[in-house]
């Protein structure tokens, strides 16, 4: 495929103006992979996807996160939310003040810390002042760090786990039912429901068992009661609509820029990626309350592409090393890498025009035209690469349903490189190897 200079790409839409900082991914390559595109029938794969039509073809299931999100509002109106169950657990322990732990690893812990960060300013639960605080396992110390100056009697635990039988998590159950004495103060959110009942979860009142789906991915549980526990109604709801919004931009038929702008960042990653060398990508927020999304992403992307290449595609590097952080603390730490480094690097950055005046808007945007386009007239030993591929997202807002769009927005472009690479997203043998090696290990040395 051949290079070629053209104009940069722009999308602007209610939720976020993007620009492609991208200076060798020219409108006829975009048709080259348009082409490809056609050919894997990647429409008809985004209707299954969204349908819940089977999509993990090794497990033979459907991926379930876009049904919660076109669920919406309606959940309410069925049933109780998960944050009324943990309200109604305090005022049946008489908690005044609680402070609630979440026993999860991967995604059922990266997604509650990321709404918990990000609706700080729009959650307001009720008058009982809550205290979020995280357990990942595997070390037993991060227990005892976590609880040393809590009291039982005012602590409620949530086991986010979908298998329920996840190693690190289940250990740090066994310490926190043996801290905490009684069962009752635990609420565990799962597919496999019988599970719980073995730690005394949910004996004296069912209603502490809230079941999701087997069909979703921890990496996507976000969209389920595993991410409505930290958050007020509202902000959740509007979560999911912000979600269910970019689906429904995603299936419209007509001139759909918004469809060409996710092919656009899907094909010019697999095109950096496979015929460029740049196998890493910085993601950088520029987002205080947004620090954790680079976290979240990494686990999105490198989970559902990191994958063996699909020996009949022509694309042999499947997904990139994403790593990243908050900008400005990137930027006296690595920053020094991208700008004078020799490594094959691209980047996304994240910032809020809410924010246009702020210190930390004017460094995205600037260091974003720094790194695609470099500066002039510096020393030998200032000079700076500037030939890094950018991708600029600048939010509207910073909002609930801002977030659930961009999150929605990421899965559909990872969702597009995969049928592109010809590989399956929603499986994760590599993480299943580890647990199982691990505990062979473990046998062995009983």
């Amino acid at each position: 495929m051949k290079k070629e200079k053209f104009k940069n790409y722009v999308f602007d839409n209610d939720f976020l103006e993007y620009e492609s900082c991208i200076h060798d991914f020219s409108d006829k390559l975009f048709q080259e992979f348009e082409d490809k595109s056609d050919q894997k029938n990647l429409r008809s794969k985004i209707d299954d996807l969204l349908n819940c039509r089977i999509v993990n073809h090794t497990e033979n299931k459907a991926a379930s996160h876009p049904q919660y999100r076109r669920m919406g509002r309606d959940r309410y109106k069925l049933s109780s939310s998960s944050l009324d169950r943990l309200n109604s657990k305090f005022v049946a322990k008489g908690i005044r003040e609680a402070n609630v732990i979440i026993l999860a690893i991967g995604g059922s812990y990266q997604g509650p810390k990321l709404l918990l960060e990000s609706f700080e300013k729009y959650n307001h639960q009720s008058d009982i002042k809550v205290t979020y605080k995280f357990i990942t396992g595997s070390d037993p110390n991060e227990f005892i760090s976590v609880t040393k100056q809590l009291n039982p009697k005012n602590t409620i635990f949530i086991i986010a786990s979908k298998s329920f039988t996840t190693d690190e998590t289940i250990e740090s159950l066994k310490q926190a039912l043996e801290w905490s004495i009684d069962p009752t103060y635990f609420i565990a959110i799962t597919s496999n429901i019988d599970e719980p009942f073995k730690y005394g979860i949910g004996v004296d009142d069912v209603n502490d068992i809230i079941n999701i789906d087997s069909e979703i991915g921890g990496r996507y549980s976000i969209w389920t009661p595993i991410g409505e526990f930290v958050c007020d109604h509202d902000s959740f709801e509007n979560f999911l609509e912000g979600g269910n919004r970019a689906d429904e931009d995603l299936q419209e038929l007509e001139d759909n820029k918004y469809f060409k702008f996710v092919k656009y960042l899907a094909f010019s990653d697999i095109w950096q990626n496979n015929y460029q060398g740049r196998n890493t990508r910085a993601v950088l927020s520029y987002i205080w309350n947004m620090r954790s999304f680079p976290d979240y992403i990494q686990q999105l992307e490198m989970e559902s592409l990191g994958k063996q290449a699909n020996p009949n595609s022509e694309f042999k590097n499947t997904g990139q090393i994403i790593f990243g952080g908050y900008g400005p603390k990137a930027q006296h730490s690595y920053f020094q890498l991208l700008h004078q480094g020799t490594q094959q690097i691209c980047a996304d950055i994240i910032a809020s025009k809410e924010d246009s005046k702020s210190l930390a808007y004017a460094q995205a945007v600037t260091q974003s035209k720094l790194l695609s386009n470099g500066a002039e007239n510096l020393k030998d030993e200032e000079k700076i690469n500037g030939n890094i591929p950018v991708n600029i997202f600048l939010l509207k807002k910073v909002d609930p349903s801002t977030l659930g769009y961009l999150i929605a927005t990421w899965e559909h472009r990872t969702f597009i490189s995969a049928v592109m690479l010809g590989i399956n997203p929603f499986d994760q043998f590599g993480v299943s190897a580890g647990k199982i090696y691990t505990k062979k290990y473990l046998v062995k040395k009983d």
